[in-house]
Order: C-alpha cells, then sequence, then structure tokens
C-alpha cells in the first residue's frame, strides 16, 4: 500500500505546472428547469473527473484536488441546487434533483462520460446519477459517504431538531466544529463561511431527502468503485461486506487523524489515494489496506 500511494504521489508531481486556482477559474452555468447550476472546468485531457460536495457546502471544499487532478484530466466542480452560486428556488432537493443538475452540467460541458466523486451526501448525489446514467458513469469515488443507512428515521429527525429554529446557524457551526478537529481551527472557520450560507429550507429538505430510504435501495453497481473513509466508530463493522453486495469489487481506504473533511485535512493521502484508483489497471485485485474495516 505506502508503494502504491508513493507511486500515486510521485505521478501527481511528475506532471506539468498545474493551472490557476479554483478561485481564478471562470464560473460556467447550466440550466435545469429554468434554474442556473454554478459549475467551474479545470484542466483538460481524455478522463473527466467530477467533485460533487456535501450536505451546505460547495466547490470550494475540493479546491486542493485542482492542482493535483487538473494538469491530467479535465476537472469539473459543481455547486449543487441551493448551494454556492447555483439558484435556490422554493423546490424540493432530491437526490434525483442533484443528479439531474449533475447531468445538466455535462451536458453544458460536452461530456459524455466521467469519474464522479461524492463527498457525504455527494455520495448518494452520485449513487442517484449513476442509477440514471450508467453509460455515462465510468466510476465512482464514495469520500466519507455511505452506500446505506447508518442511522434510523427517528434519530435522523431528531438530528435535524436544531436547524429547525432561529439557532440554525449556530448549528452549522456546531456541526463544523464536531466533524473538523479543534487544531485546525482556520479550517473550522472556512467551513462555518461556507455552510452558512445555505439557506435554512434548503438545508432542512436536503437532509430530509437524502436520508429517504429508497437511496439506499440495493442495486448493483457495476463500476469501478472506491470507498475513502476517516477511521470512525460511526461506521458498522459490516459496512464494507454490505458495499460489496452491492460491488463485489469495491476498494476501501481507511483514513487516520483525520474528521469528515479529509480531502482538505490531508490532501497528499487523499490525492494519491484516488490517483492511485485512478491510474491502476482495472485486472489488479482491489486495494488492500491493514487499516480496513473489519471484514474488509
Amino acid at each position: 500500500m505506502a508503494r502504491l500511494l508513493a507511486a500515486a504521489l510521485a505521478l501527481l508531481l511528475s506532471g506539468p505546472t498545474p493551472p490557476a486556482s479554483l478561485s481564478d477559474a471562470p464560473s460556467r452555468f447550466a440550466i435545469l428547469d429554468g434554474n442556473r447550476i454554478h459549475y467551474k472546468v479545470v484542466g483538460s485531457g481524455a478522463r473527466t473527473l467530477v467533485f460533487v460536495h456535501g450536505w451546505t457546502c460547495d466547490m470550494s471544499v475540493w479546491r486542493l484536488q485542482v492542482p493535483a487532478f487538473a494538469p491530467r484530466a479535465r476537472v469539473i466542480l459543481v455547486d449543487l441546487p441551493g448551494h454556492g452560486r447555483s439558484d435556490a428556488p422554493e423546490i424540493s432537493y432530491t437526490m434525483d434533483l442533484f443528479a439531474k443538475a449533475i447531468d445538466a452540467v455535462l451536458r453544458d460541458a460536452g461530456v459524455s462520460r466521467a469519474t464522479l466523486i461524492g463527498h457525504s451526501m455527494g455520495t448518494p448525489v452520485v449513487r442517484e446519477f449513476y442509477r440514471q446514467h450508467p453509460e455515462k458513469t465510468e466510476a465512482l469515488v464514495a469520500v466519507d459517504g455511505a452506500f446505506r443507512a447508518l442511522f434510523t428515521q427517528e434519530d435522523a429527525q431528531k438530528l435535524l431538531v436544531p436547524y429547525r429554529g432561529p439557532e440554525y446557524t449556530h448549528a452549522l457551526e456546531r456541526f463544523a466544529d464536531y466533524m473538523v478537529p479543534a487544531d485546525q481551527a482556520a479550517l473550522r472557520d472556512e467551513l462555518k463561511h461556507v455552510m452558512t450560507k445555505t439557506p435554512q429550507r434548503v438545508a432542512i429538505n436536503a437532509f430530509e431527502n437524502m436520508i429517504d430510504p429508497a437511496n439506499f435501495r440495493e442495486d448493483p453497481i457495476r463500476v469501478p468503485l472506491l470507498n475513502v473513509l476517516a477511521t470512525s466508530s460511526r461506521w458498522p463493522a459490516d459496512y464494507a461486506d454490505s458495499v460489496r453486495k452491492l460491488c463485489p469489487a469495491a476498494e476501501f481506504h481507511m483514513m487516520d487523524g483525520v474528521g469528515h473533511f479529509l480531502m482538505l485535512q490531508k490532501p497528499e493521502e487523499f490525492n494519491a489515494t484516488l490517483a492511485g484508483f485512478l491510474e491502476k489497471p482495472r485486472d489488479e485485485s482491489p486495494l488492500k489496506n491493514e487499516t480496513l474495516l473489519p471484514g474488509v
């Protein structure tokens, strides 16, 4: 594993000079049902990577992946409807809507096939995109996101209680504190700034739709699948086995010493892991790691 990560990291660093930062890339807008979906394209290449953010976030959570992958791939970053600079109409923010927004972006960008990388809520989003467009899906990557429900509907509704009232902003700030270690105060502050810009009605509705059991139905995944997860007690002992029922060749990499936003906390390890997955011939054995979940 160490050799694989080192080789992948060397591959990343040996490429041409990284392009301009995400903030310097021009904004583009796709249209879905009359509403604008904000996205950016950085880099070029035969492969397209689509990065999808999680609940109440925006495309900026992927900024540390842009210089690593744009030199050798077309990198597309999306603000899901209701988030970032995308429009936030009075509609239902379902995983189906988000998947359709990604498809609108790909059509607007002239992309016929892509690898989709989803963080947190972005995981059921890219899962739904695959259901709707398997022919457009080259591979899937779940970044600390789940393919099965990790808590009951009753518990999920209890989790939402602090976000429903006038203390919504403070509840999101506490969420950021919980998800990022205390010694990374700058990252905490950045995430608070991003997350609290999401309208309350969007956040509540998106969360309620995210936990819909229909999102976790057990239809098969027949494309390469990588799961990059933070080492955490929230992952059930049989989680990997349940994912492999959907995709027998699913690969797992666990990251130690990180919270939920692992791609921002340890970008070199994350980028090398993703690069190794993308570059590996498909006939190799699944990526193995001694720190994997029980049963992996």
